[in-house]
Order: structure tokens, then C-alpha cells, then sequence
């Protein structure tokens, strides 16, 4: 994001201990730094948090897809089966029988 220098630390550094001066400096940059890090990990557990929710979103889509799945091969074996009995009550009676089902 940002690139900053050796130089650009100096610059800053000189222009902070002008501004606040040699007594407040050792505190300001104390707090600075407390905020700096809390920032930080804020921004880390907001995209932890993040992850994990994308992570929960691919998985409930993976098992809804699954789920999905197995519901059309259910389907597709149900037809088949409905397919053979109905291949099974139709070739008797085409043999020339009596022309009822066969039970």
C-alpha cells in the first residue's frame, strides 16, 4: 500500500520532534504505536472473520450442490426402475399370451 522509506521515516521523525517537541515525543510516538497496532489486529480479525465466512458460504454451496446431486440420481434410478417393471409387464403380454399382466 504505502512504500515508505528510510528517508521518509527521518522527515517525519524531524518534523514530529519539531512539532511536539523532545518531552512529549517519547509519549506521543508510545500511543502512536498502541494505535497503530490496535488498528492492525482489527484489520487481521475483520479479515479472519471474513475468510471464515467465505469458507462457511463455499461449503453450504458445496453440500446444497451434493444434496442436489443425489436427489437427480435418486430420480434418474426411480425412472429406471419404473422403466424395467413396466418393460417387464409389457414383453409378457407382447409374447402372445393371454394379454393380461403378469403379477
Amino acid at each position: 500500500m504505502f512504500e515508505v522509506g528510510l528517508s521518509e521515516l527521518l522527515v517525519v521523525g524531524l518534523v514530529a520532534l519539531v512539532v511536539i517537541g523532545p518531552e512529549k515525543l517519547p509519549a506521543v510516538a508510545r500511543l502512536a504505536g498502541f494505535w497503530l497496532g490496535k488498528s492492525r489486529r482489527t484489520v487481521a480479525a475483520v479479515k479472519a472473520e471474513m475468510q471464515l465466512e467465505l469458507q462457511a458460504e463455499e461449503l453450504r454451496q458445496r453440500f446444497i450442490a451434493a444434496e442436489l446431486q443425489r436427489t437427480l440420481d435418486d430420480g434418474e434410478a426411480a425412472i429406471i426402475d419404473i422403466n424395467d417393471a413396466i418393460e417387464a409387464l409389457v414383453v409378457p403380454a407382447a409374447g402372445g399370451g393371454t394379454g393380461t399382466p403378469v403379477s
